[in-house]
């Protein structure tokens, strides 16, 4: 499975969030901590930096090698300070079929589109769900899909439910998008006769709010003819935590978080915590989905159980 995160508040350097800390994003690549499975399938990223020329533009990063030996991304993540991040390093189940390519690494991002996604999971019998899919994606959107994931279809998908996606959403709009996305998956697995355990963990960001998705069609149903075959992902909710404060950084020997919730001018949000310490990381509920934005240079969350 992929690893992701995002991260909104006060400037913080790229380097303490893909590279120091004790499970920073690249070090989950090679050494997860949750769902032991390898992620060595490419990273990409879109962070927004408000001290450079056309802020609301971000920074674009994709590389199809493994991140904990590039140079160039290292060398980026030394130096730029990005109010906002989603960042992702993809995992894929070993296949003769898999495309490891430049197209395939998210997060995915159409232009002209302020929404930027990136996504852990896999829906099963993706193939048979796309001619189901194809009437609510707008066709300016389906002309830009150029992978062959499943993930940039849910972009497509999710992007193609908002009345204007050329302008960032209100959370109202962003969350009813999501529940629409949802919604639409589940009727086409539901034509299809799909019942496999299918996880679907998102992860959002315009540079101004997130959106964090944990979720999982069908959880628990998967095949029994083979037990050595079975996927350690349908045992096991794909796991997605976030964490609040300010000050992101090495305090006294230990990554973290300052000040506590009520003092936080930042939100971290992350497939597995990054910290050894994780008294101060909170566990998105299973089929739970997560907002925040900033009001008055305070994290606002709000939490939404999805059907």
């Amino acid at each position: 499975m992929c690893r992701a995160l995002l991260y909104l508040g006060q400037p913080v350097l790229l380097d303490n969030l893909l590279f120091q800390p004790d499970s920073a994003l690249v070090r989950q690549s090679y050494m997860p901590k949750m769902l032991h499975m390898l992620n060595l399938a490419g990273f990409g990223m879109r962070a927004w930096d408000p001290a450079t020329p056309d802020a609301e533009r971000p920074f674009s990063y994709y590389s199809q090698s493994l991140p904990v030996f590039d140079r160039n991304l290292k060398g980026l993540a030394e130096k730029i300070r990005p109010g906002c991040v989603l960042a992702h390093v993809r995992g894929v189940a070993y296949s003769t079929r898999v495309e490891i390519s430049l197209q395939n690494v998210h997060p995915f991002h159409f232009a002209g589109v302020p929404l930027v996604l990136a996504h852990n999971g896999d829906l099963a019998r993706f193939a048979e769900m796309k001619p189901r899919l194809m009437p609510h994606v707008r066709p300016e959107f389906a002309a830009q899909i150029h992978g062959t994931t499943d993930s940039e279809w849910v972009y497509a998908l999710l992007v193609s439910q908002l009345d204007d996606a050329h302008r960032r959403p209100s959370a109202v709009e962003l969350t009813a998008a999501i529940e629409r996305t949802l919604s639409i998956l589940r009727q086409a697995r539901a034509e299809i006769g799909i019942s496999t355990s299918s996880s679907l963990n998102l992860f959002i960001a315009d540079g101004s709010q997130l959106a964090a998705v944990r979720y999982c069609f069908d959880f628990g149903c998967y095949a029994t003819e083979d037990p050595d075959r079975v996927h350690e992902a349908n045992l096991s909710y794909l796991s997605l935590w976030y964490t609040t404060g300010r000050d992101y950084g090495l305090h006294e020997d230990e990554w973290k978080m300052t000040g506590g919730v009520e003092n936080a001018d930042s939100i971290l949000i992350a497939s597995e915590p990054l910290t050894r310490d994780t008294a101060a990381w909170v566990e998105v509920p299973e089929y739970g989905m997560m907002h925040a934005e900033l009001k008055g240079g305070c994290p606002v969350v709000t939490l939404k159980y999805l059907d």
